[in-house]
């Protein structure tokens, strides 16, 4: 005997998640039967605002309701410095740490190969044109991609891509495990991986002029 077609489908889009066999899929929609129906309400209408309503903030790329992020807004942090990440969660996951009080950059992905990801496909136009907008000048980039070899063929596209700003480029890595992932690591080692980053290029080379498409291939 099956469930009616109505839990099946369910089920079936439950078990497309991550981490959710069928066992668990079959617990989630039986709990979904036993809550009160504004239960089921509510997280249906999350749901929906989670694709409706959030975007990429229009300066660093990070999670937002509105048209910039909180913390390009916040007038308290250092704008000087400029932390770039793969994807947003691993820019919560530096801000669990309390350490780091500049500003963010993110890539939404990395350079992978395998998955045809190249360095075209790793736009770096808006942090191209924070670095060279003299109204607020950038001392330092601070790459905080993952420890693998994506994370790390995407920080070397980033050195010879930035390079000729002549702004100081410094790697986290101390702490941080070979083939770790910034999101997964713990505030602890976060803190120390930032508090530890060394600079990785010798940035004396004066920039080039700005084109929307400047890119360095690997």
């Amino acid at each position: 005997m099956s469930y009616p077609r109505v839990i099946e489908n369910l089920i079936e889009h439950l078990t497309r998640l991550p981490g959710i066999g069928r066992r668990s899929a079959e617990r989630i929609v039986f709990h979904l039967l036993n809550a009160p129906a504004d239960y089921s309400r509510l997280l249906s209408e999350s749901i929906i605002d989670l694709r409706s309503k959030l975007r990429f903030c229009r300066i660093c790329n990070n999670f937002t309701e509105g048209e910039i992020c909180p913390i390009c807004t916040d007038i308290t942090r250092d704008g000087s410095i400029i932390c770039i990440v793969e994807s947003p969660k691993d820019a919560i996951a530096i801000e669990k740490t309390g350490s780091y009080k500049g500003q963010y950059f993110v890539l939404l992905g990395a350079i992978s190969l395998s998955e045809g990801r190249g360095p075209d496909d790793v736009d770096l136009t808006k942090l191209i044109r924070r670095i060279t907008d003299s109204s607020q000048p950038v001392r330092e980039i601070v790459l905080a991609t993952d420890a693998d070899m994506e994370g790390e063929l995407t920080a070397l596209h980033l050195i010879k891509t930035l390079q000729p700003y002549g702004v100081k480029i410094s790697r986290i890595g101390i702490g941080l495990p070979s083939g770790g992932a910034v999101e997964f690591a713990d505030i602890s080692t976060l803190t120390m991986s930032l508090n530890a980053r060394r600079e990785v290029a010798d940035n004396r080379t004066p920039a080039p002029q700005v084109t929307p498409a400047t890119m360095v291939d690997i």
